[in-house]
């Protein structure tokens, strides 16, 4: 129960500014007034300006105009209950074709771990600048709090601060970095990082990658064939591949996420520095316009400001309570 809090606590804290600068006008918006057209252009022009985006945003205010005029929702009391409940349900689901009044049960998407005694292959990519190397210490220590040994694996050998960076964060979690020569190729990194996960029979290898643009083929091809590298030397490798975005750059991180999502095989999105934006609803526009869950929130600086992505959590935390 006190994890359950403590993790409630984290998202509220992470999501102040969106409630203050949003999500707070909104329900000051809706509360109070007559339920009618110009309030629900009220509420869609709130929607889009915290970043929850044209398409999830359309199919709340076409969902709740239609029901409205159905008379199933009378006044602006149920139009708030309608809005939460159609926020957890796209990201519960997401993808493009959820209904937004469907009372689906949330499945947690967590990471897909290998049974003990197998090692787990984990690989890390996104922009630079989006906090990849924060968010890996970060996974880091919650894999630690679970009681598994993790190997780093240094894959950005074309910025020495990027592997320093990775090498002070291992230092800090008590985490060996396995690393290569300035400009070594990543592949090659990725290999030796392999060979040392198994011989060390470690738990969890995270592989860290080149901070990529999504545009940049070739360095999309040196993604690639890092995982092909992974393949060889583990069954079904990489059993992870996580793309972090950073909640600060609203609509571009949707563009990523539609991107890598495409050339990249990811299987789940860390959304970091959640705690800097106001417009935290770009979780729902990320959810709603690709089928990729979104399993971490980063919510502060600390390595422990992480916490494991919920629906409920999320909007509850939204709305303040």
């Amino acid at each position: 129960m006190a994890f359950f809090k403590d993790l409630i606590a984290k998202v509220s804290q992470g999501l102040a500014k969106t409630r203050q600068a949003v999500v707070a006008k909104l329900t000051s918006l809706i509360l109070g007034r007559t339920l009618d057209e110009s309030l629900l252009a009220d509420v869609e022009r709130a929607l889009l300006e915290a970043d929850v985006g044209v398409g999830a945003t359309g199919k709340i205010i076409a969902a709740a105009r239609e029901d409205f005029r159905a008379g199933k929702i009378k006044d602006s009391a149920e139009l708030l209950v309608h809005l939460k409940r159609s926020l957890k349900a796209l990201l519960a689901a997401g993808g493009p074709d959820v209904d937004v009044r469907a009372a689906s049960a949330f499945i947690p998407a967590p990471l897909h771990l290998r049974p003990h005694g197998e090692l787990t292959i984990i690989l890390v990519t996104g922009i630079n600048g989006a906090g990849k190397t924060t968010s890996i210490a970060k996974l880091t220590k919650h894999l630690q709090e679970q009681r598994k040994s993790v190997l780093l694996g240094a894959c950005d050998t074309f910025r020495a601060g990027a592997v320093k960076q990775l090498e002070v964060w291992g230092e800090r979690l008590g985490v060996d970095v396995i690393r290569g020569q300035a400009n070594a190729d990543p592949a090659a990194v990725a290999f030796d990082a392999c060979k040392a996960a198994l011989a060390r029979k470690v738990d969890v290898l995270i592989i860290d990658t080149a901070g990529r643009l999504q545009t940049q083929d070739p360095l999309m091809k040196q993604l690639a064939k890092i995982r092909s590298v992974l393949a060889k030397q583990a069954q079904d490798a990489p059993h992870e591949a996580l793309l972090i975005l950073d909640a600060t750059t609203g609509q571009n991180a949707l563009r990523q996420a539609e991107a890598f999502g495409n050339a990249a095989g990811i299987t789940g999105i860390i959304l970091s520095k959640l705690d800097g934006t106001a417009k935290g609803g770009i979780v729902v526009a990320i959810r709603s316009a690709v089928d990729i869950p979104v399993k971490f929130v980063g919510t502060g600086e600390r390595p422990e400001d992480f916490a494991p992505f919920d629906p409920d959590t999320f909007v509850e935390g939204m709305f303040g309570q």
